[in-house]
């Protein structure tokens, strides 16, 4: 009965709200409180485009609110940038907007306003380029199904009231990063070539407002991406880490760097990346929080072999780039649902398998010896609830993380000789996710 009250109000609440279904989630939605100031905004904003209008959110990145107040033009002062779209028109309508408003005499007026590509905001940017000197407006906008996306830089003119668009492209992955260590940024993206290849695209923006274009295709079949990372491939280069998906659910890695002789990938003169195949959601991590990224590649523990691999739980060996070849830097048991990993001690190498206590819901670690196992080593548990974490704990289990809910819970086995201690147990589990 009471949810049945709770339906009738919702829904009562909608139709006086003059909610519909069938439209964009943010009408279901409650826009945040606005500060003083973005509600200066948003009236000057009315004032300028009338009642009818909605704010709109991009999806991901580092700005997410619909109100950006930045100094776009390098004056004293910022400006802002509101999205939005006007209501009540047919749907093959492109209603999206970008306004752009500055402080004149201490108050707000809409300096100009444009139409937007898309019809949802993706990711937003702003950021030089390159040695242009010029602040840029980037904006990643997709149609509603998200598939199709399109990244937009604009140029904002003050003086002139205007903004114009210089570069358009479409993308699957965008992100501004400075690829060649030389302090300036460069627009990166991946997707699709004319050739139906991945491929990958660094844009340069050069003091004569023309783009300098770096690109390279990657490995044919690949043409969406599971992650993409950016950050140390060595000691002294910096690469982007791309975990691309093929048809078949399975990932591979390519590792690209940006020099003199362009964007290339770090395996162009040999076929590393086969090595690294393995099942989705494996996804390139620093494991041990050295700041050099390692690619996830399956392995056996001892005692399984090929003819029982759909019962087998998979050693994961964890690989970094040396001297451009792939090198295993440690191994690990890897719970992708449960989001932890537990470096498997050098000591316990070729020594210990693991399996799965059904009963009592458990990872457990094994000495094997002699083509059987022995000695438990270590149990892991994950509990679910507060009452399941003080079992445990009451039963000898240290608590080793907690996110929420969820509870990671460990009791260590005595061995003379490959027993370790709670310290080690401590060191070894990695909370990835």
């Amino acid at each position: 009965m009471k949810k049945f009250i709770l339906s009738v109000m919702i829904m009562s609440a909608l139709t006086l709200s003059s909610c519909s279904f069938g439209t964009s989630i943010d009408n279901l939605m409650a826009p945040p409180k606005l500060s003083v100031e973005q509600e200066q905004v948003y009236n000057t904003l009315r004032d300028a485009a009338g009642q009818n209008i909605r704010l709109k959110y991009p999806k991901s990145g580092n700005y997410l609110s619909s109100f950006i107040i930045e100094n776009i033009d390098d004056d004293e002062g910022n400006e802002a940038i509101v999205f939005y779209e006007k209501t009540g028109f047919t749907p093959d309508e492109n209603t999206l907007r970008i306004n752009v408003l500055d402080q004149v005499d201490g108050k707000w007026r809409s300096i100009c306003d444009t139409s937007a590509e898309g019809s949802e905001i993706e990711k937003v940017a702003i950021s030089k380029l390159g040695t242009n000197e010029r602040t840029n407006i980037i904006i990643g906008t997709s149609i509603l199904n998200r598939l199709e996306k399109n990244v937009t830089i604009y140029d904002y003119d003050f003086e002139n009231g205007t903004i114009e668009v210089n570069f358009s492209h479409s993308y699957n992955y965008m992100d501004i990063l400075d690829l060649d260590g030389d302090d300036a940024n460069e627009l990166f993206l991946l997707g699709p070539s004319l050739e139906s290849v991945s491929e990958a695209a660094a844009f340069k923006l050069g003091a004569d407002g023309k783009y300098h274009i770096y690109s390279t295709k990657l490995s044919d079949n690949y043409t969406q991406f599971d992650n993409v990372v950016f950050g140390n491939i060595d000691n002294e280069r910096k690469g982007v880490y791309i975990d691309a998906v093929s048809g078949t659910g399975t990932i591979r890695t390519d590792i690209l760097i940006l020099n003199s002789q362009g964007l290339k990938s770090v395996f162009e003169a040999t076929d590393n990346t086969a090595s690294t195949i393995r099942p989705s959601g494996y996804n390139t991590t620093d494991i041990d929080g050295d700041g050099i990224y390692e690619v996830p590649v399956q392995g056996r523990f001892p005692g399984y072999t090929s003819n029982d691999e759909n019962e087998q739980i998979t050693m994961t060996n964890w690989l970094y780039l040396k001297d451009n070849e792939l090198v295993k830097k440690c191994s690990s048991y890897y719970s992708i649902s449960d989001g932890y990993a537990f470096i498997i001690p050098e000591k316990w190498l070729g020594k210990v398998t693991v399996k799965l206590d059904t009963l009592n819901d458990e990872i457990v670690f094994y000495k094997y010896t002699n083509n059987s196992d022995e000695n438990v080593l270590l149990r892991i548990y994950t509990a679910e609830d507060s009452a399941s974490k003080e079992d445990r704990i009451s039963a000898g289990y240290h608590l080793m993380y907690s996110k929420g809910e969820a509870f990671y819970l460990a009791s260590v086995g005595s061995d003379d000789e490959l027993g370790i201690s709670t310290g080690e147990l401590a060191l070894y589990f990695k909370y990835i996710k």
